[in-house]
């Protein structure tokens, strides 16, 4: 990484051209990576889809996790001196099965996740649309990886077709199951979306740093998975210098970053209650499930707000 590390040298002398080579070297590094790592992992993602073959799938997760490790070796060994606060519990797990709440306010949070993922959880996946499948490598690449990829159906397709309705939870639990076999940490942003403050001003959000969190893909998570997992995180992600784009976190313009992973309890009524498809046919598990989100919700905005002060009363920038 001897290139990397003189990159970084060149952040404390001139940051703007350092800036610039740092953007170009990490995109030309993952667009490599991602192209060259796209006909191995087709050719064993078709051999998994035709035999089943575990050593097929492993592979697949492999080229994967090379993919993570390259981007977050360029993290490591290339951006300038940051100050990321990064807490996970101690007992996680790579073979573990986790199901995982976040906030969402930036392209760069999946990002982060994979950086403080390497090595202490399983590969991450999250919900995406079945018409991914479509976009050329990543769209495959999330299917051979078994994200689970949902059809959904408008209520006007509901409406002229009734038989199509509850296909969706259906499709979530099948997509879900696939995943009960091996390791896997399941990402899923309540929000919904990711936080602006008009989006926040139109909700009428009574958090301070949250829109309102949404439950019911976290209860189709539940169900499918329930049983299965070792636990559920909730982490919070911080940027106390501004939202980030995504070319931000190549420039290495995120000088501050915070992010807290702990477990969460669900009760055990409630969650007996969604493993018994209460949340989709009860509204007494719905408002309970609600109750509950809305509390993780009140405590993390609290977190966020403490985060934040933390950095402002410790400042302090680290040599990586």
């Amino acid at each position: 990484m001897r290139l990397t590390s003189t990159i970084k040298k060149i952040h404390k002398r001139t940051p703007k051209l350092a800036k610039a080579i740092s953007l170009a070297t990490a995109t030309g590094v993952i667009a490599a990576n991602s192209f060259g790592g796209s006909i191995p992992l087709w050719l064993m993602g078709v051999g998994k889809i035709i035999t089943g073959a575990p050593i097929a799938d492993k592979t697949v997760i492999k080229i994967a996790t090379h993919w993570i490790s390259s981007n977050n070796a360029l993290i490591d060994n290339m951006l300038p001196r940051k100050d990321w606060r990064i807490n996970l519990p101690d007992d996680v797990h790579i073979n573990g099965k986790y199901l995982l709440v976040s906030n969402h306010q930036s392209w760069v949070d999946t990002s982060i996740v994979q950086y403080i993922s390497e090595k202490r959880l399983p590969l991450t996946r999250f919900f995406t649309k079945f018409e991914l499948i479509y976009i050329p490598i990543v769209g495959q690449a999330f299917y051979f990886l078994d994200f689970p990829m949902m059809r959904r159906h408008s209520k006007e397709a509901v409406a002229k077709n009734p038989a199509l309705k509850g296909k969706d939870i259906e499709e979530a639990k099948r997509a879900c199951a696939l995943l009960k076999d091996k390791p896997f940490t399941l990402l899923n942003y309540l929000e919904g979306t990711r936080f602006t403050k008009a989006k926040q001003a139109k909700q009428q959000s009574p958090y301070t740093h949250l829109l309102k969190p949404r439950a019911g893909g976290l209860s189709l998570a539940i169900n499918a998975l329930g049983e299965d997992i070792d636990g559920m995180l909730d982490m919070t992600i911080v940027y106390p210098d501004g939202v980030p784009t995504y070319s931000d976190l190549w420039k290495g313009n995120i000088k501050r970053l915070g992010v807290d992973v702990r477990y969460i309890e669900i009760p055990d009524s409630l969650f007996a209650g969604i493993q018994n498809g209460g949340y989709e046919n009860d509204e007494t598990v719905k408002a309970q499930m609600f109750d509950w989100v809305e509390q993780i919700w009140h405590e993390k905005d609290q977190l966020i707000t403490n985060m934040l002060a933390d950095f402002d009363t410790n400042p302090k920038i680290k040599d990586t």
